[in-house]
């Protein structure tokens, strides 16, 4: 894989130190996140920007192809990892909340005859 100044690319958090974090981005290539290019804010304590093992994006500011080192940023980008999320749409029913009015006393008497026999 050929990295570029400039491109976005997956990395996998590897270190976490006071002053920056590092990553593994391939069999070959590592990379240092230094503290000035976590956040356009002050950054307190790196911790609270990611941990190790987390697959993260970076973007790439710094390549040294002799030593297979990267210097890379995070402030101007999404780098988190966005989990697909498959959200259902609730789709509320004509009856809307009458099968739980109906069916909750249901429910009730057979837990309560539930508790009776194991109390025996």
């Amino acid at each position: 894989m050929k990295f570029t100044k400039g491109k976005i690319v997956e990395a996998t958090v590897t270190g976490i130190e006071p002053y920056g974090i590092f990553v593994s981005l391939d069999e070959y290539y590592t990379g240092l996140i230094h503290i000035s290019e976590i956040s356009h804010n002050f950054v307190r304590d790196v911790h609270d920007y990611v941990k190790i093992g987390d697959v993260i994006y970076v973007e790439i500011i710094d390549v040294d192809d002799k030593s297979y080192h990267l210097s890379l940023s995070i402030k101007n980008i999404r780098y988190k990892k966005r989990k697909n999320q498959i959200r259902k749409q609730i789709v509320e029913t004509p009856q809307g909340f009458k099968t739980l009015a109906y069916k909750l006393p249901i429910w009730i008497d057979e837990s309560l005859q539930k508790i009776e026999k194991t109390s025996k």
